[in-house]
């Protein structure tokens, strides 16, 4: 694994997978890591895994990837993280952050498998003036739960992405040049969340970019549907907690009231994105029943964020 005082580019490596647990699980990181290790014509890289202390499987995985920094958060707000919740995963993106050397700073979750040249494309992406370069995310599991949950999350996202300017970009798979970074740290010091650091950027006149060859493949090898309903629901509450701070309460209570409407949003949006980029539209079809289940629960999330940010602000 390349490796250097003064990397070239930092990876932060986030886990994921303690949405719905007590102890996160680390299972997925080891094929992370490994395609990190395999990179072609890759630069020098460092690669940061900020952890919740509650996490199963980290001593081994230092022991085999000593390279990486595996750095235990302990900072109350994460201690106190129960499962039902996921702000902290915005919690612990910041805290790589803060630790990164590199002049490139990319973001992953522990299920991404980056494509071989993914290093060496970022770089090269990033010799134009863009703060921000996000990727392509591709669904790496021939199931139809895994097609499902990765169109819910990614469909926007398939290649082919369309090339240049863009309004979004995932936290899953973007690197940001660290000088773009560092001119917005006050948003993202204590919690990056993406929608609030890429609209600060832009704001600031900054382009984001999405790059089609910039691949990452989602590997979520643990997946159940039970989970997946529940992961749906915290997530969709999250959005919906978020998005409040910016809305008035009756506008909250206007969202929580025509939230019911979402699963077909949702579902016409995906089946449009999949159908325009003529890729897996039988994979989408064949997943339509748990897409479905999936963006019901997402919605019931929402409403629920909507209309607890509303008891909150009283």
């Amino acid at each position: 694994m390349a490796s250097a005082t003064d990397p070239v580019l930092s990876v932060v490596v986030v886990i994921i997978s303690d949405t719905t647990r007590v102890r996160a699980q680390s299972d997925d990181l080891a094929g992370c890591l490994d395609a990190l290790g395999q990179q072609v014509d890759a630069p020098p890289i460092e690669i940061i895994v900020p952890y919740h202390e509650n996490t199963d499987g980290v001593s081994t995985l230092r022991a085999r990837f000593p390279d990486v920094s595996f750095v235990a958060v302990t900072d109350p707000e994460i201690a106190a993280r129960t499962a039902g919740s996921r702000e902290h995963h915005d919690a612990l993106r910041a805290r790589g952050l803060a630790l990164a050397r590199g002049a490139l700073v990319a973001l992953l979750e522990d299920h991404a498998r980056p494509d071989a040249h993914w290093c060496a494309n970022i770089v090269a992406a990033h010799r134009a003036g863009d703060a921000a370069v996000g990727g392509a995310i591709e669904n790496g599991i021939d199931r139809p739960l895994n097609w499902a949950v990765y169109y819910c999350d990614f469909a926007k996202y398939q290649n082919p992405v369309p090339a240049g300017a863009s309004q979004f970009a995932s936290d899953a798979n973007t690197a940001y040049k660290r000088s773009a970074l560092e001119s917005v740290r006050s948003l993202w010091e204590a919690s990056f969340r993406e929608v609030v650091v890429n609209g600060a950027l832009r704001a600031a006149g900054r382009t984001i970019t999405l790059n089609p060859d910039v691949i990452v493949y989602q590997h979520r090898s643990d997946l159940r549907l039970g989970s997946a309903l529940c992961e749906r629901f915290v997530w969709g509450r999250s959005y919906a907690a978020t998005r409040s701070a910016r809305l008035s309460p009756s506008r909250r209570l206007v969202y929580a009231a025509l939230s019911p409407l979402l699963p077909l949003i949702m579902m016409q949006r995906i089946a449009a994105t999949i159908w325009t980029r003529h890729r897996n539209f039988g994979k989408f079809v064949g997943a339509v029943p748990l897409i479905a289940l999936l963006a019901c629960s997402w919605s019931a999330g929402e409403c629920a964020g909507y209309l607890a940010s509303n008891v909150r602000k009283r």
